[in-house]
């Protein structure tokens, strides 16, 4: 079994396993969409002056699925999220989302498709309370995110939809706090609930529980499930509790490429893998 401690690796107490199991024969309304996957890379390739950071990776992630991609410090996971986002362009290859080439789109493109992210760090207004927060994410469909000259109270409009936002991530108790009150593992459920406000088809989380404490992994963990029940989520992350717990489909990435693919239970057990993250595959 894959792990870093000497035991194998297991659901911590706060953990409970995903029991969703994705229906790939759903079908898709939308025009060009395919019934199957929602992203798709083909040969992505990415090299820094000489520096192949990803190299040939071929993933297809499927619709109302928690895809996730892991590996060791140094295999490409980031970089490979930041081109699948659009944060990078890549050197080579293709990328298809909603089977549509979107190789050559902005990121704001992306995000109004329905593509959305998060990153590693935290990005919240500090100085504003978690219901302004959500709010200004709101403000995008009404075409009002410009409007710094017109009252408050304009916006009230919107306060009932953040709230509800607020609630799904647990925070409603923490309305009126401002963000900078809050502690970390709320801001990142902050942060999600921002990113919610899109109405994203896709949610793309960078490394959700990095820097977190056990109560708040065990919290945003749940937390994560309960957003992949209608929607499709794309995870880097390095604890593999919480990979264990979500995960319908897994990639594994060394060194740019494609080391291993399956359920937690098959990459766990691949001795490429295990070698990989302990440096030998009999640890």
């Amino acid at each position: 079994m894959l792990g870093i401690a000497a035991k194998p690796l297991g659901v911590g107490p706060h953990l409970r396993l995903r029991a969703k199991t994705a229906d790939p024969g759903m079908p898709d309304e939308r025009p060009g969409g395919d019934a199957q996957n929602v992203i798709e890379t083909i040969g992505l390739t990415k090299e820094f002056k000489g520096f192949v950071a990803v190299k040939n990776v071929n993933l297809k992630i499927k619709r109302n699925t928690v895809h996730s991609l892991i590996g060791p410090n140094g295999a490409g996971k980031t970089t490979c999220f930041n081109l699948i986002t659009k944060f990078l362009e890549p050197t080579s290859g293709t990328i298809k989302y909603n089977a549509r080439d979107v190789t050559k789109a902005k990121p704001a493109e992306v995000s109004r498709m329905g593509m959305v992210r998060s990153f590693q760090i935290s990005s919240t207004f500090p100085h504003l309370t978690v219901l302004e927060n959500v709010r200004v994410a709101l403000q995008r469909a009404t075409g009002t995110q410009y409007h710094f000259w017109k009252s408050e109270n304009c916006l009230s409009s919107l306060n009932a939809r953040a709230v509800e936002l607020i609630e799904s991530v647990g925070l409603g108790s923490y309305t009126h706090r401002t963000a900078a009150e809050l502690s970390y593992g709320r801001k990142r459920a902050l942060e999600i609930a921002t990113t919610l406000a899109l109405d994203p088809e896709v949610l793309l989380l960078d490394e959700p529980t990095s820097g977190m404490g056990h109560e708040d992994v065990g919290s945003i963990t749940d937390l994560i499930q309960d957003l992949a029940a209608n929607r499709t989520v794309v995870l880097v992350e390095h604890n593999l509790s919480v990979v264990c717990a979500v995960s319908d489909f897994i990639t594994v990435l060394a060194r740019g490429e494609v080391l291993a693919e399956g359920d937690y239970a098959h990459v766990s057990k691949c001795k490429e893998v295990v070698s990989a993250y302990m440096g030998n595959a009999h640890a």
